[in-house]
Order: structure tokens, then C-alpha cells, then sequence
């Protein structure tokens, strides 16, 4: 009877769209991972850490907008899956998450690798549901079910939902006849797009477009900023970056003070997640600006409590429909001049990026923000290298874990993304990120993926040297605290696990090992406190290139 339940639901699931799973390994949820695994059209991969098994189930679904089946078995195996959860709950990424249970008789009476896993992960799932051990006078229930979780994960609302199911022994068993399909085509709400006279209160001349991840339709964000004369400040992740009036170095040229107070805004479009600036989010939350907020899903984004009006709609839709309606900068050479700055921006990191005397960690990230196929970059100073510093002419898809802004599970998503695309892809974190993600290194070599990991390695937590305790505390303390050096040989730790790994000193020579065929690790060695000193510079070179000569 279990096995015919699991059989059915994963029957409905491939029925529904869902092409993927990833599974940790676990006695108690044998019938599920049996039904999986006999599943020819789905692609399984198989995780011997849960935490790397969540990441990447959250890689597929954010790569792909649809969810993965996310497997594993009963006890703290669940609780390993909860840091993915949070971040797909708060960048609305589609998962399907599915923890086996042991029955109730089995709970609360200290049976072995039992745990409360009823609501596990709280608010951070769309729908929680445990439908009992599966009883076959509710048979004809389980293709609804299975459309119920699906539908739960997707829409407006899109993110994870968790089934926690409880199985008995014997758990191997043979599925016999499955309920007839009987339900029609799975149709996603889509949010529909109503304007109003939203459009009157936008229609100034000092506009600027902010484009972040979530944009479905860059063309039509392009034919916006041509239709206002509005620039857009354009996010890695936005897709944007190549569009005639995208601002790349957005970051450096807003360090310009006199630019910057002369060039504040009266109206903010929001396309999507914010950047990683916080130059940026300072300079809008102070422009007094009427600023718009647009995503395709209702959560809320408004860290600068500055938002007067949501819309949530299809973004290239929203595009399309202002620029029919906006007047914007009309005549006047406001878009004109952000696109004269920018040109001198871009002019100055490229001479001083493109062909680096030392292979500083802007210019890594330069280097691999040109890559082809898909970037996933780690969320704390890779984000921001990349934001900052990468190239204007980016083709890759750049991806990053902004929800929670953790670290973990870098590696992990990569893999995911990689898998349920089938293209290459280039991760870029550091030396911390990956010792938080190693799990993710156990038989990546065996997989049919194609993963180059570029880790900087500073020996510690890069980022917290550009923060307040850097020069508050001594040097002791902030190494013990913050610094946190810890002397691991990642060449070693990568060929431990089957990886070609090298040490990249130049341009060059990263160059040529990103070049070659196969997952790989590429370590590259900085100074954290040069790094510093590094970011001041570039910055420094670009306000004093957009200085009057």
C-alpha cells in the first residue's frame, strides 16, 4: 500500500511538470526514494548530506521557476534540510519538500531517530500537511494530493511546502495498480496587472529604473528606459546589464558626491529583489523619491520602509504597459548624462580590471563575470565584487542565495542550477564559504555536471574587514572573532574528493583553467587587508575619472 502511494504521487508529480529530485539516503523513506528512483522521467540526484541535498533542490527551482522533490529520512535528517527552506521561503523559490516519518505509534515513546517533525519549519513553507500512513480507503485522495502540494509550491505565493510522511514496516514493497489519473491541466494564478493612475504619479523627468532578480523581460525593461529617458541601475541577476541605458558601476559612480546630490531622483521603479549596494539603498532612502515596488509574487520588500506602492504583476508586463504611458524625462539629456558617467566608469575598471598586474579579488571577479552559462556567487564580498566590478557585457545567468544572505549551501545550488539546466556553471566564493559547503564536494566528480568552483582564499571572513569591528577591536580579537583564520589547504581538501584542483597566481593562468573542460576547483590566494586597500582604490579611480578635467 505505501509503495502505491508513493508510486502515485510521484506518477501526478511527473504529470504536473516536476522533472527533478534530489535525495539523501535513509531507511525510512524507502517506498518514496523506491518510487523516485523508478521514475524514468525524472532526473534523480542522490546526496550523502542533506544540507547539500536541500541547496541544490533549491538551485534546480530557482534556475528553473518549477520545484524539485527534495527527499530524505526521518529525524535530524529533517532538521538539516531547514536552512535551505528559510532561504527558499524568502526568495519564494519553489520546493517540494518530502521528510519521512515514523508512524504515530512510533512517537513520543523514544523510539529511535524520532523527532516532532509536525510544522518543522514553521511560517517558512507555503503549506504544511502529514496525510497519515497511507490507508487505501483513501486512494482516490492521492492524485489531489499530490496536485494540492504541487499547486501550493507555485503562483503568487510560490515557494516551499513540506509533506512529512509516515511510513511502517516493511518499507520495500511492490506497487500495485495506481488510481486512475483524473485531473485536468495544472493552472498557475498569475497576478493581474491593474495601473490605475499609478501611472500619473510616475510621470516626472528624474526617474531611475533599480533591476534586480526577478526580471522575466529585459527587452521590455530596455524599451522602458528608452520610452522615459530613465536609466536602470542594473543588478548582475537582473539580465540587464547589456541594455543601452543600463548603469553597470552603479556602486562607485553614486560614491561620487557631487554627482550623486545632483542626480537625485523623483521617481524609483523597483524591478524585482534589490542590489547588494548600500550605497545605492542609502542614496534612495534619503532621494525623498515616489518609489514603486514590482515582483511577481506578494512578498514584501521594503527594507527602507520607503515603498508607496507595490505592484505585483509580471515585471515585463509592467514594463511594457508604463512605457505606453509615461512621458518621463521627455526631451532633457537625463538619461544622456548617467549614460556619460557610466561610460567613464566602465573606462576606468576596465583599465584597471581587464588586464590586472596582480590578481586582486575585484579583478577574480571581473574575470568570472564573463564566463559563459550560469554564475552563482556567494552572498557576501563575491555578490558585491561581481555587483561592483563585473563586466558591463555579462552574458552569463547570475545567480545568488540574497533571501537570507547566507553563505551556506553555495556549492550545493551550484550543482542544482547545473543539473536541472544542463550547462556549465562557475561558482565564485571564498575560502569560508566552501569549508561551510565541503559536504557539496562528495561525488561531484562522479556527476554528470559540469561545476568550476573559482574560491578566494583570504584564510578567513573576508567581509568583515570592511565593517566597524575591523578597526574597534585589536588585532587579536578581531582575528579570533571575525578574521577567523583557520590554515585549511583547499587544493588538498578539493583532490581529496576526486577534483582537479590548482592554485590560479595570474590572470592568465585562471584564464586557462576555467578554460578546461570538467568541475574543478581553482583557488586563488589574496590578503584581506589588501583587499581593502583594493576596493578603495577602484572606487577612488572612478570619482576622480568622472572629476571635470
Amino acid at each position: 500500500m505505501q509503495a502505491t502511494f508513493c508510486a502515485t504521487l510521484v506518477d501526478q508529480w511527473v504529470r504536473d511538470g516536476v522533472t527533478h529530485a534530489m535525495i539523501a539516503p535513509g531507511s525510512r523513506s524507502t517506498p518514496m526514494a523506491l518510487s523516485i528512483a523508478a521514475s524514468p522521467e525524472l532526473h534523480v540526484e542522490v546526496f550523502h548530506d542533506e544540507r547539500s541535498a536541500a541547496f541544490a533542490a533549491l538551485g534546480a527551482g530557482l534556475a528553473s521557476g518549477r520545484p524539485a522533490l527534495l527527499l530524505c529520512t526521518s529525524g535530524t535528517a529533517a532538521a538539516h534540510f531547514h536552512a535551505a527552506v528559510v532561504e527558499a521561503h524568502l526568495s519564494d523559490v519553489p520546493v517540494l519538500v518530502l521528510t519521512a516519518d515514523r508512524p504515530p505509534e512510533l512517537r513520543d515513546v523514544g523510539a529511535p531517530q524520532t523527532i516532532d517533525q509536525t510544522k518543522l519549519y514553521g511560517d517558512a513553507v507555503r503549506w504544511f500537511h502529514d496525510p497519515g500512513v497511507p490507508d487505501a480507503d483513501r486512494a482516490s485522495t492521492w492524485r489531489a494530493l499530490a496536485r494540492h502540494a504541487l499547486a501550493r509550491t507555485l503562483g503568487v505565493r510560490r515557494g516551499p511546502v513540506h509533506l512529512d510522511l509516515p511510513f511502517r514496516e516493511p518499507l520495500v514493497g511492490e506497487s500495485r495498480d495506481l488510481p486512475a489519473p483524473h485531473l485536468g491541466r495544472l493552472l498557475v494564478d498569475a497576478p493581474a496587472l491593474r495601473l490605475g493612475a499609478l501611472s500619473m504619479q510616475l510621470d516626472r523627468e528624474r526617474g531611475v529604473i533599480v533591476a534586480g532578480r526577478g526580471v522575466d523581460d529585459p527587452a521590455a525593461v530596455s524599451a522602458l528606459s528608452v520610452a522615459t529617458g530613465w536609466p536602470i541601475l542594473a543588478d548582475p541577476r537582473s539580465g540587464c546589464r547589456r541594455s543601452p541605458g543600463a548603469v553597470t558601476a552603479f556602486d562607485s559612480v553614486l560614491r561620487h558626491d557631487d554627482f550623486a546630490a545632483s542626480h537625485v531622483p523623483e521617481v524609483v521603479v523597483h524591478l524585482g529583489e534589490p542590489p547588494a549596494s548600500k550605497v545605492l539603498a542609502s542614496w534612495l532612502a534619503e532621494s525623498g523619491a515616489i518609489q514603486v515596488r514590482v515582483t511577481d509574487t506578494d512578498r514584501w520588500i521594503d527594507p527602507a520602509h520607503t515603498v508607496a506602492h507595490r505592484v505585483v504583476a509580471p515585471i515585463g508586463e509592467f514594463c511594457t504597459r508604463l512605457a505606453g504611458e509615461l512621458r518621463g524625462a521627455g526631451g532633457s539629456d537625463w538619461r544622456e548624462r548617467w549614460i556619460r558617467v557610466s561610460a567613464i566608469a566602465d573606462d576606468r575598471l576596465a583599465a584597471e580590471l581587464d588586464v590586472p598586474a596582480v590578481l586582486t579579488e575585484p579583478a577574480v571577479a571581473r574575470a568570472v563575470s564573463r564566463q559563459r552559462g550560469h554564475v552563482v556567487v556567494a552572498s557576501s564580498m563575491p555578490v558585491r565584487d561581481l555587483e561592483w566590478f563585473g563586466a558591463p557585457d555579462q552574458t552569463a545567468s547570475v545567480w545568488s542565495n540574497r533571501g537570507a544572505n547566507g553563505i551556506d549551501g553555495t556549492v550545493a545550488t551550484a550543482i542544482g542550477i547545473a543539473s536541472v539546466t544542463g550547462e556549465p556553471v562557475t561558482v565564485l566564493l571564498g575560502d569560508v564559504a566552501l569549508l561551510h559547503d565541503a559536504s557539496s564536494l562528495t561525488a561531484l566528480a562522479r556527476r554528470d555536471v559540469t561545476v568550476r568552483i573559482v574560491v578566494v582564499d583570504n584564510d578567513g571572513g573576508g567581509i568583515f574587514s570592511f565593517l566597524p569591528q575591523a578597526g574597534a577591536l585589536g588585532e587579536s580579537r578581531f582575528e579570533q572573532l571575525f578574521g577567523t583564520p583557520h590554515g585549511t589547504d583547499l587544493v588538498a581538501l578539493a583532490q581529496a574528493h576526486g577534483l582537479p584542483a590548482d592554485v590560479a597566481g595570474d590572470a592568465g593562468s585562471l584564464a586557462e583553467l576555467l578554460d578546461r573542460p570538467g568541475s574543478r576547483v581553482v583557488v586563488v590566494r589574496t590578503d584581506r587587508r589588501d583587499n581593502v586597500v583594493e576596493h578603495a582604490r577602484l572606487h577612488a579611480c572612478v570619482t576622480d575619472a568622472m572629476r571635470p578635467r
